[in-house]
C-alpha cells in the first residue's frame, strides 16, 4: 500500500473523525485545510435514507447558489433558427444542431452545462449513452429541456451557478459548495440553500430521516462531518 504523503497525514491529524462539527467549525476547518497551490472547490456529500432502485425514492433537482460555484461555466445550447440566435445573445458558449450534436458525438465535452431546445430532444435524444455518464444530458426535470421563450432565462441561470443533483447508484448525493477562497458566510448561504431544495424535493417514498450523514471537504482535504440536528434546524423546509 502507497505510504500517505505527509502533508495529506498532517490534515487529516487536525480532523476528529469522530466528532460532528458545527456547520461554522466545519467551514473554518474545510478553509484551513485547503492548503493546495490551486483553489480547491467545496463539496457535500450526503448519504441518504433513500433507495434510487424505486422510482418514488429518487432524489433530483436543482438550485441556484446565492454565490454562485466560484467559476465560468460554459453553456453548451442545441438549437436552431431563431432559438440559436436567442441562445446567442443570452451568453451561450456554444449553440448548434445538427453539427453540434455529431460533434458531441466524436467526444467533444469541453462543457459544464448542456441546455436544449425541446423541438429538437428527438434529435438530441440519442446522446445519452455519451452525455448521461458525464451528467451533462438535458433533461426536463433540471430544466435544461426549455421552449424557446425560456432559453434565455435557463442559460444565464446556469451561468449564475445554478448546481443540479442527483443520488448516485450507492444513493449518495456529491454536490459543489463553491471555492475555498469563499467567505466562510458565503459557503455557509450555499450550503443552506442545496439543503433547503433536498428537503424541498423529499420523493414521496422516503421513509424516515432522508440524510443519514452527511460531510463537507475541499478537493485535496479530509472530509469534516457536520452535525444533522444542526443541518435539520437550519433547513427552512421540514425534515
Amino acid at each position: 500500500m502507497a505510504k500517505e504523503p505527509k502533508r495529506i497525514g498532517a490534515l487529516r491529524a487536525q480532523v476528529d473523525k469522530d466528532k460532528a462539527y458545527s456547520l461554522d467549525e466545519a467551514i473554518a476547518l474545510v478553509k484551513q485545510c485547503a492548503t493546495a497551490k490551486f483553489d480547491e472547490t467545496v463539496e457535500l456529500h450526503m448519504k441518504t435514507g433513500l433507495d434510487g432502485r424505486h422510482a418514488d425514492q429518487v432524489l433530483r433537482g436543482s438550485v441556484i447558489l446565492p454565490h454562485g460555484v466560484g467559476k465560468d461555466v460554459r453553456v453548451l445550447v442545441f438549437a436552431e433558427g431563431e432559438a440559436a440566435a436567442i441562445a446567442e445573445r443570452a451568453g451561450a458558449d456554444i449553440v448548434g444542431s445538427d453539427d453540434l450534436i455529431r460533434r458531441v458525438q466524436g467526444g467533444f465535452f469541453d462543457f459544464d452545462v448542456a441546455i436544449a431546445q425541446r423541438e429538437l430532444m428527438g434529435k438530441v435524444g440519442g446522446l445519452g449513452r455519451v452525455l448521461g455518464p458525464r451528467g451533462l444530458m438535458p433533461n426536463p426535470r433540471n430544466n435544461t429541456v426549455l421552449n424557446v421563450e425560456d432559453l434565455a432565462r435557463g442559460i444565464n441561470e446556469a451561468k449564475s451557478g445554478r448546481v443540479d443533483f442527483r443520488i448516485d447508484r450507492t444513493n449518495v448525493l456529491h454536490v459543489i459548495l463553491g471555492k475555498a477562497s469563499f467567505q466562510a458566510d458565503q459557503i455557509r448561504d450555499n450550503l443552506n440553500a442545496m439543503v433547503d431544495e433536498i428537503y424541498r424535493q423529499r420523493p414521496t417514498g422516503a421513509k424516515g430521516d432522508l440524510i443519514r450523514a452527511a460531510s463537507i471537504t475541499s478537493t485535496m482535504g479530509p472530509g469534516v462531518h457536520l452535525d444533522l440536528n444542526e443541518l435539520k434546524t437550519r433547513s427552512a423546509v421540514p425534515a
